[in-house]
């Protein structure tokens, strides 16, 4: 579809995924307060343009960031998170997605806050007071496979902890189950065991996508994941259709791997939507935006509860102590 031309900023850029004929994103502007992602997952589409390596800080990104609210239009929402995640564990040391989102939050600008982390809920006060929705990505249930694919992102369950205390504290949570990979987290049990699990946790929005190869992600995925990763490239060489620069597969199975997502959120009473997937109707999309911007906020009002302390303190769920973000 044709989207709004917007100006660029000097931090903050117009979202455009590669001109995707298949992006059903609202207008919005992409915030990376880092180049680079030490999250490291094997099946990252953004290494194909920001490279593969560690997290490091933009520099002088709260003033630029300022200068960029002074001229750009400020209805738009920012999205951060686009292409590196902004809570990498460079962030529990840097604090810079924090100071950024101060500032944000200061100006009353909408913001969508996308990633793999658990300390999202350090930032719980700025975000509880500002205009911000969050939308955490949670792929499977299973640790020990999400540590192969991704390898520096808090096991599962702690994700899912900070879904529950996002939402104890009012904030509007969605979450991705994004990618699903044939042979890798495609279980349907699994997936609605996963999809229900957090909206019990409070994640009232759901956005789900197949898994879409690109040259330098199958690659890793191969030599990551063994005879598995063998069988994911047969598949996608076998049945695999180019579309806007990616490999997909064919669209039944698509639609054979995100059925579970969508029908557990559905029965479980969760907003729904698919990503980049060209799958239209309420069967696969009855949400009003596909990657949360509508669970922002109109209005700054006082949201949160008590127990924010306690909680940073914990592990998860079994209140053991926290650990360090990857550990």
């Amino acid at each position: 579809m044709p989207r709004l031309s917007l100006p660029k900023g000097s931090l903050l850029s117009p979202f455009d995924p590669w001109s995707s004929p298949l992006c059903t994103c609202p207008v919005k502007y992409s915030l990376n307060p880092y180049t680079g992602c030490s999250i490291g997952c094997l099946y990252c589409y953004a290494t194909a343009y920001i490279g593969r390596r560690p997290s490091t800080p933009k520099r002088d990104a709260v003033r630029r960031l300022r200068r960029d609210l002074r001229r750009l239009p400020r209805s738009i929402p920012v999205n951060m998170g686009t292409s590196s995640d902004p809570y990498p564990p460079e962030e529990e040391y840097y604090k810079l997605t924090r100071a950024l989102l101060e500032v944000l939050v200061e100006e009353g600008v909408k913001v969508l806050i996308t990633t793999k982390s658990d300390l999202v809920v350090r930032d719980v006060d700025l975000i509880a007071r500002g205009r911000v929705a969050v939308t955490p990505t949670i792929t499977m249930l299973d640790a020990r496979m999400s540590r192969i694919v991704e390898p520096m992102a808090p096991e599962p369950s702690r994700r899912i902890s900070a879904v529950r205390a996002l939402a104890h504290h009012g904030v509007p949570v969605g979450v991705r189950v994004d990618p699903v990979i044939p042979y890798v987290n495609d279980d349907p049990h699994m997936l609605e065991e996963l999809v229900c699990t957090l909206a019990e946790a409070g994640a009232r929005f759901v956005v789900t996508s197949t898994y879409k190869a690109r040259p330098d992600n199958m690659a890793r995925m191969r030599a990551g994941l063994g005879e598995v990763g063998d069988k994911i490239y047969r598949l996608y060489r076998e049945r695999g259709v180019r579309v806007g620069g990616y490999t997909y597969l064919p669209r039944e199975d698509r639609e054979r791997l995100l059925k579970p997502v969508v029908r557990a959120a559905s029965r479980c009473g969760m907003e729904y939507a698919t990503c980049r997937e060209g799958l239209t109707g309420p069967e696969w999309f009855n949400a009003a935006s596909c990657d949360g911007t509508h669970l922002i906020p109109e209005r700054r009002e006082a949201r949160g509860g008590a127990g924010i302390d306690r909680w940073l303190a914990r592990e998860g769920p079994d209140g053991g102590p926290r650990r360090g973000l990857a550990g």
